[in-house]
């Protein structure tokens, strides 16, 4: 039997195979989002991974429904698997926001799932940081969220050198196409052409535009301008403030490709363009009120982070540590006489936070001793009698006897 295309085992170090994953890799990547989180006090949240498919639909459009997992489940529901977390963090959120003090900054760490076709750094599931800032509308929130970012790539090793904030808003491209007469119903046409001038030919933009009744030629001079918007000019002061600026740049070309983005927008790319963006996001002040149905209206912001890119980065700037697999200590039980008293050392060991080993069965001392070099053991440990053990550092040899209540004090 083999794994789903698109799909990743996860092994624990060291791996057996250079396709599968590393479940320590990214424990560490967890780890390190969760940190950064929680030191900028947003609070972790989850959610179901099946949702009604109406509430992706409902954001995205039927259109969406060909990139998902999706089925009608034994009750007669149509169901699918979630390919993002916003739409369910809007319901939550719609659901219960009266019981929480605003603004609310939470993050969660989902697995996400899109039926696709894969590319480098794109697969049919993931999993993704996601961070939202509920309930606050002045470009301070804005400021907050890129600083969470920027602070959550520079937790890995990352530096200015590595990456870069691509900042854009929405609402400038709008009254772009505003002054220069657009019809409204061709806006969100007009959107989906920008997020795309830098992935297709400039030919194939030229006539699309032109449709839409705009030349190639403005628009480009318009990005190129880079001309930062008030909002923009505030977010960046903002971050000057915080000796962040240098992570970021107005760039125009960014304006995110999906439909509920109303204002500030903004990804994070690598900086020598190797790969596909490492973040995205930006301002949602509508959706929660479409979810809701008109019930709740919160202005609201947020940004993704996919694994999938990131550990391709971090792996090509040699950035991902060197999982160690050793336990603190190996319990030799070589007077199985002593089993009892060796497995109270071992629990005692345990519960004063150590990673202890010892042998389940009866083995050979030889046989011990190589399983200990094998855990890569800072020290090895053998009851000489019910009262004393002696320890043992491996690396070095050096031995002491101790009484079995105090070997916890010479295992530092």
């Amino acid at each position: 039997m083999e794994r789903l295309p698109g799909f990743r085992d996860f092994y624990p170090e060291p791996l057996p195979h250079a396709d599968v994953g590393s479940a320590d890799a990214r424990q560490f990547i967890f780890n390190r989002w969760r940190e950064t989180a929680r030191r900028y006090g947003f609070h972790e949240y989850d959610g179901p991974p099946l949702e009604s498919l109406e509430l992706f639909t409902t954001k995205s459009g039927d259109e969406i429904v060909g990139q998902l997992y999706n089925f009608t489940d034994k009750g007669g529901r149509d169901v699918a698997l979630r390919p993002e977390m916003t739409p369910t963090l809007a319901r939550m959120i719609a659901a219960h926001e009266r019981n929480y003090k605003k603004p609310v900054k939470w993050f969660a760490i989902p697995q996400l799932f899109r039926y696709e076709r894969q590319q480098k750094g794109r697969l049919r599931e993931h999993f993704q940081f996601n961070a939202d800032l509920i309930g606050e509308s002045e470009p301070a929130a804005d400021a907050e969220l890129i600083a969470l970012l920027i602070d959550t790539l520079r937790s890995f090793g990352l530096t200015g050198k590595d990456f870069v904030i691509r900042l854009s808003s929405r609402n400038a491209w709008h009254e772009f196409f505003a002054d220069r007469r657009g019809r409204r119903e061709h806006e969100y046409e007009f959107f989906q052409t920008i997020d795309k001038l830098e992935r297709v030919p400039p030919e194939e933009s030229d006539r699309k535009l032109a449709a839409l009744g705009f030349p190639l030629e403005a628009v480009n001079q318009f990005v190129k301008s880079g001309k930062p918007t008030v909002e923009l000019r505030s977010i960046l002061d903002n971050l000057a403030a915080r000796g962040l600026r240098d992570f970021v740049k107005v760039d125009y070309h960014v304006i995110r490709g999906l439909a509920y983005y109303t204002g500030v927008v903004f990804e994070a790319f690598d900086a020598r363009g190797e790969f596909r963006a490492i973040a995205g996001g930006g301002r949602y002040d509508n959706l929660i009120q479409l979810v809701s149905g008109g019930k709740v209206d919160l202005p609201a912001l947020g940004f993704g982070m996919g694994d999938v890119v990131l550990l391709e980065l971090l792996k090509a700037r040699g950035l991902l540590p060197k999982f160690d697999t050793a336990a603190d200590v190996f319990v030799l039980i070589e007077d199985e006489n002593l089993r009892p008293q060796s497995l109270k050392l071992v629990q005692d060991l345990r519960t004063a936070g150590f990673a202890v080993e010892y042998p389940l069965a009866p083995t050979r001392p030889d046989k011990q001793f190589k399983r200990a070099q094998e855990l890569k053991v800072a020290h090895t440990a053998r009851l000489e009698n019910e009262d004393y053990v002696r320890v043992r550092v491996f690396k070095t040899r050096e031995e002491i006897v101790v009484g079995v209540a105090d070997t916890a004090n010479h295992l530092g």
